[in-house]
Parts: structure tokens; sequence; C-alpha cells
């Protein structure tokens, strides 16, 4: 739905028509002549592959395999509706490389937040010490993939910033929308890192220790509040991407 809309409001820019009064000549040859388009049209299909895995695979592995591949797939074409789609030649190729590298990483990290959550906030762990254990294992699974995550999101936002940004223009940052939004993502980004940090060598240890002791369950009052702050902070980011992916970058595009 969601990508029906945003298709609606990019034919509308395009053709200077109200929501109401579509050009559907404009929406055809931005559907079937444009990269943004087909990227589009891409994006539908793996999402509504992704619902038929839903109605009709019922075997689990295979079921999970099909959604990674169909996520994937629709996450990744979203680089085509960003600034990278705007380059051209080798370095084209490598903008859109790394913009498909970061979403995917992102989409790693803001989707297990989400699972975590689900899993820490549930109104039943507090007297569950299996559910206990599951969150322990899925937190301590996910501390490992993290540091890959985290490897790729650096490495391509550094690529990403020399290419949008420059060296020329890193000390007049705060003076632009684009640079503000920017630095205020970067604080959000290095938040989060301390929370994940603070999670995996001091929090999800002590949840193993609690687990292994006899007694009392293991509180996991601490948990949840980080794990709220990080997952507050990676909704954050994403609202101001969305936000200053429609502003011009000091280094135009092309």
């Amino acid at each position: 739905m969601l990508s029906a809309v945003g298709l609606a409001v990019l034919v509308a820019v395009v053709s200077g028509a109200t929501l109401v009064d579509l050009d559907r000549e404009t929406a055809g040859i931005l559907l079937n002549e444009t990269a943004v388009g087909i990227a589009w049209k891409v994006r539908i299909g793996a999402l509504l592959g992704a619902l038929a895995v839903a109605a009709l695979v019922r075997s689990p592995s295979p079921r999970l395999w099909m959604y990674l591949g169909a996520s994937a797939t629709a996450l990744g074409t979203l680089a085509w509706g960003g600034h990278a789609a705007a380059a051209e030649g080798t370095f084209g190729t490598f903008d859109l490389a790394s913009d498909i590298l970061h979403l995917l990483a992102a989409g790693v990290w803001v989707g297990a937040l989400f699972a975590l959550v689900l899993l820490l906030f549930s109104s039943t762990i507090r007297t569950s010490r299996n559910q206990l254990r599951l969150a322990h294992r899925s937190l301590d699974g996910f501390s490992k993939i993290g540091t890959i995550v985290v490897a790729v999101l650096t490495l391509t936002g550094l690529f990403n910033g020399w290419r949008r940004i420059g060296p020329a223009h890193l000390l007049s940052l705060p003076n632009s929308p684009y640079g503000q939004l920017l630095l205020i993502k970067l604080v959000l980004f290095g938040l989060m890192l301390a929370l994940a940090s603070l999670n995996r060598f001091r929090l999800t240890p002590a949840l193993a220790r609690g687990l292994d002791a006899a007694g009392n369950i293991p509180t996991v009052a601490s948990l949840r509040t980080s794990l709220a702050l990080e997952t507050g902070a990676a909704v954050a980011i994403l609202a101001l991407v969305a936000w200053f992916g429609t502003l011009e970058p000091p280094i135009p595009t092309g």
C-alpha cells in the first residue's frame, strides 16, 4: 500500500497533477521506461511473492528462505529511489551496490530489533525460564551477526559520504539542512552502537548468568530499556533518511 501511494505521489510530482487527477500516460512512461518504475514493479512482485509464501508455504525452513529472498529483493529496490540512482558510469554502479548493501544491513539490524522487542516485552517472559533462554539465544546469536552488520553499514556509509559530501564539505555540514540531518543521524547511529555494545558485553552475559543460577528468574528490565531506546533510535534514523533523501547533497549526484 505504501509503495502504491509513493508511486502516485511521484507521478503527481512529475506530471504536475494532483493525486486525484493523475496522468495515466505519465504513469505508464514512469513504470515502463525508467529505472525507478522498473524497480517499483520488481518491488511489488517481491512483496506479492512474500504474501504468497505466507498463504501457501507451510514448511518452516523453505518458508523462511523464501521470505528472505523476497524481502531482500523488495528492500534492495529502494536504492533506485535515492541519490545513487542518478549517478552514471562505473561510480554509478558502485553507488547502487553500496546503497543496496547499506539497505540490506540496516534491514537486518532493524528487523532483529523488532523481533527482540517482541520477545523481551512478552507478558509471560518474567515467569518463563524457557522463554528467557530463547531470548538469550536470540540476543547472543544476533550479537555475532551484528558485528558484520555494523561493518557493512560503516564501510558503505563512508563510501556514500565520500560520494555525496566529499572531504572539502565536511566542515560546512552544519550550514545546510542536508548536513544538519546527516549529523543528527550519525549521533543516533552512535547511540545505537553504544546500546548494542551494552547489550552484547554486559546485559546479555548478565542474563546468561541469571539463567545459570538457581532460584529467581533474572530480571529483564535493563534489556527492555536498552532495546526500546535502540529501536527508537532506529525508527528516528529511518525518518531522517526519508527526509534528507529529498534534499540535495553538497556534491550533486551524477
